[in-house]
C-alpha cells in the first residue's frame, strides 16, 4: 500500500473519530443543563459499559502502529514535538490495556495526564505548523512546522494526533463514568 493510501484511511479513521468524540464530548456538557440529554448520557455509559476503555485502547494502538508506519516504513523523520507526542502515547498502549483486563477503576488517574499532555503538544505542533514563526521547541534536524503528511489538503499528522488524544480521553472518561455508576449504592 502505497502513502497517500495509508494517509487517505488515517484521515477517515481521524475524522470519524473526531466525530465521535465532538458527538460524546457535547452530549456530556448537554447532559449538565438537560434532563434529556443526561438520560442519553446514561444511556450511552450503560450501553458502552466498559467497552469505552478497549475503544479508547484500540485508538491508542492504531496512533501506535500509524506513528511507526510513518517512521519506520514511509522514512519521515519526526520532529521533536512529536517525539514528545510519542512519548505521551506509547505507555497508554500498556496502560490502557491493564486497566481494560483487570478492569481498574483508577486508570483514568494514569491515562488522563498523558493523553492531556500529548493534546497540549499536539495542538502546539499544529499552530507551529500554521504559524512558522512561532516555532521554539524542535531541536531536531526536523523543523517540527514541516508538513511530510496531509490527508484531504489540511488533515496534517499533529491534527490527527490532536484527534486521537481528544478520543482517548473522552473514552477513559466513559470508562470513569462506567466505573462510578457501576460501584453507586443501589
Amino acid at each position: 500500500m502505497s502513502v497517500d493510501t495509508i494517509t487517505t484511511i488515517a484521515g477517515v479513521a481521524t475524522l470519524v473519530a473526531a466525530a465521535l468524540a465532538l458527538g460524546a464530548a457535547l452530549l456530556w456538557l448537554a447532559s449538565r443543563v438537560s434532563g434529556t440529554a443526561a438520560g442519553w448520557q446514561d444511556r450511552l455509559v450503560a450501553f458502552l459499559g466498559d467497552q469505552s476503555i478497549w475503544l479508547a485502547w484500540l485508538v491508542v494502538v492504531a496512533a501506535t502502529v500509524g506513528s511507526l508506519y510513518y517512521s519506520e516504513v514511509a522514512g519521515f523523520e519526526p520532529c521533536s514535538l512529536c517525539w514528545y507526542q510519542r512519548i505521551a502515547l506509547y505507555p497508554l498502549v500498556v496502560i490502557l490495556l491493564v486497566g481494560a483486563v483487570t478492569r481498574d477503576r483508577r486508570v483514568a488517574r494514569y491515562a488522563l495526564p498523558l493523553t492531556i499532555a500529548g493534546a497540549v503538544l499536539a495542538l502546539y505542533n499544529y499552530f507551529v505548523q500554521l504559524f512558522p514563526g512561532i516555532e521554539v521547541a524542535c531541536s531536531t534536524e526536523v523543523s517540527c512546522s514541516t508538513i511530510d503528511v496531509e490527508a484531504f489538503g489540511w488533515l496534517t499528522l499533529p491534527l490527527m494526533s490532536l484527534v486521537g488524544f481528544a478520543a482517548i480521553t473522552v473514552g477513559v472518561l466513559y470508562d470513569r463514568a462506567y466505573r462510578r455508576v457501576e460501584e453507586a449504592p443501589e
